[in-house]
């Protein structure tokens, strides 16, 4: 094997991403993650990649939408190289309006939206349907997003590990870090942080999600009741997630999960008696900013990490990849201050 340029500790979305950023800039790259792509967190069913409200501007929130918005065309390469659909799909979101205050707020925020996401997306609020596909919202109004897409977890991390594999890189179970070095190792990097620091830097969160037998594939996500409600391309509904601090297993499913999926289905009625095909739980990492944590290590002198996607690392990694390549391949420092490792210290 060729000397490698970049190595990677973690194979979930943000070891990847950035694996696969600087491979397209000439790098030689290997990812090494003893449990493969996908194995931890970034393996699980719901894919929801959804924006933060047009409000309360911030970095984060810039972040996000220009990642969004780069996802497309992010993707659609990925698989043109691997031949392997991630499935991606930008359907937008629907989200129910439950009063005249959420009303006035929702409109409010579609006049937001026009100046922030600009001509990119549309926050509106709309008359619902009664088509089936669409949340119970006491007011007869919903909130339609068009800047939500849907992505597989799993799919999207096996897509990107062909990708690189495909482009020459290595994907191994072990194996010597060379080059620069970059960890993403998700819940136990985190752990190690904590571990060197007098207080929390980061922690793992469990969350538990179920796939439904409902094919609504072409129909956009829905949100409602804290539920993430996302139709996937082969035909099942994702939904999710719990959120626990406290648990005993971070591997099991039980009652919390019975209670999401009752959620979906009072919410949106169609969904009742749709058989559940699997159920699924891991754990998410979560940096006490709750901000993606970006840039030199702390604890590991010339390394660098990529962390802390708690639920919106997928749709943070084309942008996460981007920025860290510019930093590791070119001194372009472009991370936003809230995502440098010191603001979770």
């Amino acid at each position: 094997m060729a000397m490698a340029d970049i190595t990677v500790l973690g194979a979930g979305i943000f070891g990847l991403s950035v694996a696969w950023a600087c491979q397209r800039r000439g790098a030689k790259v290997q990812v090494i993650d003893p449990g493969g792509p996908g194995a931890g967190a970034s393996g699980g069913v719901v894919g929801a990649l959804a924006p933060h409200v047009p409000e309360n501007w911030n970095d984060k929130k810039a972040f996000q939408l220009d990642s969004l918005l780069m996802a497309e065309s992010f993707w659609h390469e990925v698989e043109a190289v691997s031949g392997i659909s991630p499935g991606y799909a930008r359907l937008g979101r629907l989200q129910p309006v439950p009063d005249a205050a959420a009303l006035a707020l929702a409109r409010a925020r579609a006049e937001a939206a026009k100046e922030l996401w600009q001509d990119n997306a549309s926050w509106n609020v709309t008359a619902a349907a009664d088509h089936g596909w669409a949340p119970i919202t006491p007011t007869g109004y919903l909130i339609h997003d068009t800047l939500s897409a849907r992505i597989h977890p799993r799919r999207a991390c096996a897509a990107l590990a062909g990708a690189i594999t495909t482009r020459g890189g290595e994907i191994r179970a072990e194996g010597t870090p060379q080059g620069q070095v970059i960890h993403a190792t998700g819940v136990a990097g985190l752990e190690e942080l904590t571990a060197s620091h007098t207080r929390t830097v980061g922690n793992g969160v469990k969350g538990q999600g179920a796939l439904l037998h409902f094919d609504a594939r072409d129909l956009p996500q829905l949100f409602a009741d804290t539920v993430h409600i996302v139709p996937h391309a082969d035909g099942t509904v994702a939904i999710g997630s719990t959120s626990e601090r406290d648990y005993d297993d971070p591997t099991s499913t039980d009652e919390q999960l019975d209670a999401v999926i009752e959620k979906a289905m009072q919410a949106v009625p169609v969904l009742h008696g749709a058989r559940v095909v699997e159920r699924w739980s891991g754990l998410r990492p979560r940096t006490r900013s709750r901000a993606p944590m970006l840039g030199a290590h702390p604890l590991h002198k010339n390394h660098f990490i990529a962390n802390g996607g708690f639920k919106i690392g997928f749709g943070m990694a084309p942008k996460v990849g981007q920025v860290m390549a510019d930093l590791i391949l070119d001194d372009i420092d472009t991370i936003p201050c809230d995502f440098r490792p010191e603001a979770s210290f």
